[in-house]
């Protein structure tokens, strides 16, 4: 559906006058529908900078490479996130200023450029602590690895700019300002090819500085490190004038590669250079940086450079040094001999960022590819932080369970499954999820019946157990002498026609019929099979590093067609979009017809519309040649003609993934490496989803089709759920008639009846723990009220009714103008529990009665002259089945104990109103002489008595002192009446109904013994002396009576 030019403006290009005016329609449907952040945190994610106040050590500022800019106020115990508004969420640098903590400076783009590192949009700054944040510029340095601050000076603040992976650009070296950011000198540059990936300051003298000059390239099939313009640079006037230091100086001859670098706070003398040529070693100077000297070339300094080269010295002990790499090792010599500290066990390894505490060295927070790690004895002993969300997925996926789960690998953490609600008490905690598979983790399926295919680097599949987590290889046997060829994160999908049929992608599409029993191969090498591009093996420069994470010519995503089960769709890392309609027997490329975009580029996702086979989505990117610009194309007609659908002035960030929504056509969403935006005309427009998801990757998506949830993989803040889609997709299929509406409802999302049970583990947990967000158990629904008809009523009457027509349930909603939730939490109507007061919503609709039977229900919600119907299903726990004859004992049982509790609440209405008459006559029994009032006040005091000797047999006394477990009170016999609704009920639960009965019996009796005895008396006595009780007892009692 094609909306009038009106309705697009209205929904997608908010005017001034309109901002200014009105909020904007849209945005307020977006900000109704929840977001859930699931996490979880028991596998954190890269963090890449560190910065605390000297005076306040409670207080760690983290950034992640991807996830964005964190606080914690306690030490670790609690985080926050602070950067979510801004429109990137990597995190190269974090620097705070040494005279005001409240200054702080961070620098975007992780500086590490491995092959999914992500890219950032320059300098931001805070005045507040982060509660806001001003761009101060340099946004096409993309990637900045260090800040510094001058000490007396927070006007003066450095930057060292490693820049673009992907390309050349000028905008790379030393930057300076003067003048708090309005201005920037670019103080040290080299070339075009060569950034600053190290930059620090001598702790005596902030004019002099130290810069790791680094000359290197990624492209998409090979790194390379170390060239001409590599070098170590020294000022001694803060940036004016620059000293490169070379072999004249000790260091050695020839290309350098990355260095790490550390100035001795405790002898500036010290300097240490971690440096990267034909041989790794560390390098050592006494004379403040003048001359070096080879200090170790020992293979515990560290091993992969161009990922972690980072050094730290002591502040207390010139040395004492720590390097951070793979692992973490300790040198208390100097330098000159090593021990690992942090091995391949306890922590996470690959360490990239490290504090030190001024003032207190045994004071370590350690920050790695798994997350933070704090250490207060020096690096002894470590706690891992828990709750720090901030895990990458490449791929998500959802099965059909209740509640769903959701599967999905992490960059350097595994491969996971955990659920997308829990029905225990509190929230998702990382106890609830569950790892399948360890190393880099890559896309994970389901099978829907136990098993889920999950994988590592290198084309790893692995089919895996899920009742015993018994992982088998499965990846495919070459067919021939041709090695096969796996893309870092391999090309897998399962056989939308056949549960035991998947297919996987090398440079050949392969597929097996019996879950990787055995293999066939579909395809010829559907890539360029480019003999230039595959030179893996050698990758890395002056240091090898082949991973796996440079494979090229291989094929990324395969997208086989629900509907033709001879039709598929294969991208490829070198450009190629392949389309076969007979199995794999024969190819079309249509790369060609892809308007735009360059020859070469990444197609790393192909999505099939549920609603068409013809009709294809295609993301594309080449930001790994530089181009950052988005590209994604449709066809409608089975690849005969294709559209361009988004450009850089629609979306400023380059597209990962894409999905249409299976039940609206027109609503497509569309993940990006700066967040989500969406279309609800079949992309025409698009828009940012900033409701709580913030500009973080999203790398993949999914909608669970039963609850019409949409599932995020976010590359730096683990998984997040839509929940229930339907206004959205009202929005879609209605364009702007939708927002013009009076009054609307949905239907709402399933309610369950199940136990509140404790979750797993600890019952308490403190504060040092992660809980994502949990789903309501009630049925709930969408409901839209127009500020013209919330004027006008400010309630809305709900009447629930069976499949059968029997109402259930009445009730009010309390509604305001805009979107809100109605929610149903599978109660009947309720009746009047005992209360000391006198009840004064009587006639009010109240919940709160026996559970209804589970089934279909349906509300109609009436609002003035507006009515609407929806349905309001309602479901039985999955995991205990249950007759429904048991179900209907179950709570003939309860309706005959809330029944009792009716009876009693009938008896304690009498006794409040008898107590609220005699409050009301006080005034005028106080007026008449005491010899008048002598028996009425004889007589009322014995009421009073009576009175609380009854509340006394039904609660605790309002002024007790102390625990009473002991007495049993009316109130507690009560309760224990009460059955569990989940078994059908036996002798015990009838046994204590009768009990109950009994006592509410005997209080009954009581009651009315007390009416027409001594209350009788009482309004006689007060009749007697004209006191008018009599008429003030009527006006009281004859409501209730």
């Amino acid at each position: 559906m094609k909306f009038p030019f009106f309705f697009a403006c209205l929904l997608f290009a908010v005017s001034p006058s309109w901002a200014q005016d009105l909020t904007d329609p849209v945005d307020e449907l977006v900000e109704a529908i929840e977001v859930r952040h699931l996490g979880p945190g028991t596998m954190s994610g890269r963090v890449t900078a560190i910065a605390v106040p000297e005076a306040s050590p409670e207080v760690i500022y983290v950034g992640t490479a991807s996830g964005g800019l964190w606080r914690s106020p306690s030490a670790g115990l609690t985080w926050e996130p602070l950067f979510d508004d801004q429109p990137t969420q990597s995190i190269g640098a974090v620097a705070l200023s040494a005279l005001n903590p409240d200054l702080i400076w961070v620098g975007t783009g992780e500086g590490n450029p491995r092959n999914s590192h992500t890219s950032g949009r320059g300098l931001f700054k805070s005045l507040d602590a982060g509660a806001t944040w001003s761009f101060m510029g340099l946004p096409e340095t993309r990637n900045i690895h260090r800040i510094l601050i001058h000490p007396r000076d927070a006007n003066t603040v450095f930057v060292a700019a490693t820049g673009s992976a992907w390309g050349d650009s000028p905008d790379r070296g030393v930057y300076k300002t003067t003048d708090g950011g309005q201005t920037w000198a670019h103080v040290l540059k080299v070339n075009e090819r060569t950034g600053c990936a190290e930059l620090v300051m001598d702790p005596s003298n902030p004019d002099k500085l130290f810069a790791a000059m680094w000359s290197f390239r990624r492209e998409p099939w090979f790194f390379e490190s170390g060239g001409e313009g590599s070098g170590l640079y020294v000022t001694h006037d803060g940036g004016s004038t620059w000293v490169e230091r070379t072999d004249e100086d000790g260091l050695p001859e020839g290309n350098l590669g990355r260095m790490g670098l550390a100035v001795s706070p405790a002898n500036p003398d010290v300097v240490y250079a971690l440096v990267e040529s034909d041989t790794y070693a560390l390098y050592r100077s006494d004379d403040g940086g003048a001359s070096f000297r080879v200090q170790s070339k020992d293979s515990n300094i560290g091993n992969r450079p161009f990922y972690y080269a980072e050094i730290h010295a002591s502040p207390t002990n010139e040395d004492h040094v720590f390097s951070l790499w793979s692992m973490v090792s300790k040198s208390t010599d100097g330098g000159a001999s090593w021990d690992v500290i942090l091995p391949y066990s306890g922590v996470h390894p690959d360490h990239h960022a490290l504090f030190i505490h001024p003032n207190d060295p045994n004071y370590l927070i350690n920050g790695n590819d798994g997350g933070l790690n704090i250490s207060r004895d020096g690096g002894e002993n470590w706690m891992f932080v828990n709750n720090l969300p901030v895990g990458q997925f490449y791929h998500i996926a959802v099965d059909n369970e209740e509640p769903y789960n959701v599967y999905g690998g992490m960059q350097d953490n595994g491969s996971w499954v955990g659920p997308s609600a829990v029905w225990h008490v509190g929230g998702i905690r990382n106890e609830d999820w569950q790892e399948v598979l360890f190393g880099d983790g890559f896309d994970v399926q389901p099978t829907g019946d136990g098993e889920v295919y999950a994988m590592y680097q290198g084309g790893a599949l692995n089919r895996v157990d899920l009742a015993t987590l018994d992982a088998t290889g499965i990846q495919p046997a070459r067919p021939d002498t041709t090695p096969l060829r796996f893309a870092w994160n391999a090309a897998l999908a399962l056989d939308p026609n056949d549960r035991d049929g998947l297919y996987f992608g090398s440079q050949h599409v392969h597929y097996s019929p019996d879950r990787g029993s055995s293999w066939e191969t579909l395809s010829p090498d559907l890539t360029t099979n480019d003999a230039a591009k595959l030179r893996q093996a050698t990758s890395g420069g002056l240091t090898i590093d082949a991973t796996q994470a440079e494979n090229h010519c291989t094929i990324l995503c395969i997208a086989p067609s629900a509907s033709r089960p001879n039709e598929l769709w294969v991208g490829t890392d070198d450009g190629k979009l392949q389309h076969s309609l007979d199995r794999g027997a024969t190819w079309v490329d249509h790369s060609v017809q892809l308007k735009g975009l360059p020859q070469g580029s990444w197609i790393p996702f192909v999505h099939v519309s549920p609603h068409s086979p013809d009709e294809v989505y295609v993301v594309a990117n080449n930001y790994r040649r530089n181009d950052w610009q988005p590209y994604l194309y449709r066809t409608m007609d089975g690849g005969k003609s294709w559209k361009r659908l988004v450009y850089g002035e629609d979306v400023p960030a380059h597209a990962l993934c894409v999905l249409q929504d299976p039940v609206a056509s027109d609503l497509l969403f569309l993940g990006t490496e700066e967040g989500l935006y969406f279309s609800v005309d079949h992309g025409v427009n698009w828009r940012h989803w900033a409701h709580d998801v913030p500009s973080v990757p999203v790398r993949d998506m999914a909608i669970q089709a039963r609850e019409g949830d949409l599932v995020l993989g976010t590359f730096g803040r683990a998984a997040y759920v839509i929940e229930d889609l339907a206004p959205l997709r009202a929005l879609a299929r209605e364009g702007g008639a939708l927002l013009q509406s009076s009054f609307r409802a949905f239907d709402a999302t399933t309610g369950y009846h199940v136990p509140w049970s404790r979750p797993a583990g600890s019952r308490f947990m403190a504060d040092h723990v992660w809980e994502g967000e949990n789903k309501s158990r009630a049925a709930r629904a969408h409901v839209f009220v127009s500020e013209a008809l919330a004027q006008e009523h400010d309630a809305c009457e709900v009447a629930i009714v069976s499949a059968a027509g029997d109402t259930v349930r009445r009730m009010t909603m309390d509604v305001e103008a805009g979107w809100q939730r109605f929610a149903w939490r599978g109660d009947s109507d309720g009746v009047a529990w005992p209360s000391r007061t006198l009840d004064e919503d009587e006639d009010k609709p109240r919940g709160g009665g026996v559970t209804v039977i589970p089934g279909d229900y349906q509300a109609t919600m009436s609002l003035g002259e507006e009515e609407a119907q929806i349905n309001l299903p309602m479901r039985w726990d999955p995991r205990k089945p249950m007759s429904e004859a048991d179900m209907s004992a179950a709570r003939a049982l309860a309706g005959e104990a809330q029944q009792e509790a009716a009876r009693l609440a009938v008896a304690m209405q009498t006794v409040a109103a008898m107590n609220e008459a005699m409050d009301a006559m006080d005034a005028v029994w106080s007026a008449l002489p005491d010899s008048t009032t002598a028996q009425v006040d004889s007589l009322g005091g014995e009421v009073r008595s009576a009175i609380d000797t009854m509340h006394d047999a039904l609660w605790t006394p309002k002024d007790f002192v102390g625990y009473d477990h002991v007495t049993e009170r009316i109130m507690d016999v009560l309760y224990a009446a009460q059955p569990n609704l989940s078994e059908a009920p036996g002798p015990n639960s009838r046994r204590k109904l009768a009990l109950a009965r009994a006592e509410v019996d005997d209080m009954v009796a009581q009651v009315d013994a007390l009416k027409q005895g001594l209350w009788k008396e009482l309004m006689a006595a007060a009749d007697e002396v004209r006191a008018g009780m009599t008429e003030v007892w009527q006006g009281i009692a004859s409501p209730k009576e």
